[in-house]
């Protein structure tokens, strides 16, 4: 059985680490066997911002790939090279920067990194859903609506929340 430590604090007053709360439920019976950090999105966001899409022309190497200019409130436009079909100016999408570290759908974590494709720099990443583990979806990225400023993080609009879990064995009652 699985006992959330949130779920715990809504009925409990309780300043115990998440060791001492397992140590105290074996002691009355309970068997903890396991303790597992969650995060409903993985990776948390972190290093994902809003970005507003100022212009996307036609990679000048590249069939399927095109070139952007992103403001993500900084001040300075980021030149991103983006392969989604749903691409164009005036969009507002989210933006993994430089040093993130996304956590895809399946699985796998993605460094971004500054770099070329087909000799044109990019800067960061306009990413999808399945990208950011937001969804399944890699049809396109995420466009959103445009009441978001640029530089916002990306966990405030897709609240990420913690939380510790037990893995609780029940023991026969003898």
């Amino acid at each position: 059985m699985n006992i959330s430590l949130n779920w715990l604090k809504e009925y409990l007053l309780l300043d115990l680490s998440p060791a001492e709360i397992a140590e105290t439920l074996t002691n009355i019976g309970l068997a903890v066997d396991g303790i597992e950090e969650y995060e409903s999105i993985p990776g948390g966001l972190k290093g994902v911002v809003v970005g507003k899409v100022v212009e996307c022309i036609k990679h000048p190497n590249a069939d399927k790939l095109s070139l952007t200019k992103v403001d993500i409130g900084t001040g300075t436009l980021l030149q991103i090279v983006c392969g989604a079909p749903n691409v164009a100016a005036g969009q507002t999408v989210l933006v993994a920067t430089i040093g993130s570290i996304l956590h895809t759908s399946k699985g796998e974590k993605l460094e971004i990194k500054k770099g070329k494709l087909r000799g044109e720099v990019s800067e960061g990443m306009i990413c999808a859903g399945d990208e950011l583990s937001i969804n399944d979806d890699h049809s396109g990225i995420i466009v959103l609506e445009d009441k978001w400023e640029a530089g916002t993080a990306a966990s405030v609009i897709y609240p990420v929340y913690t939380d510790t879990i037990f893995e609780v064995d029940l023991t026969p009652n003898r």
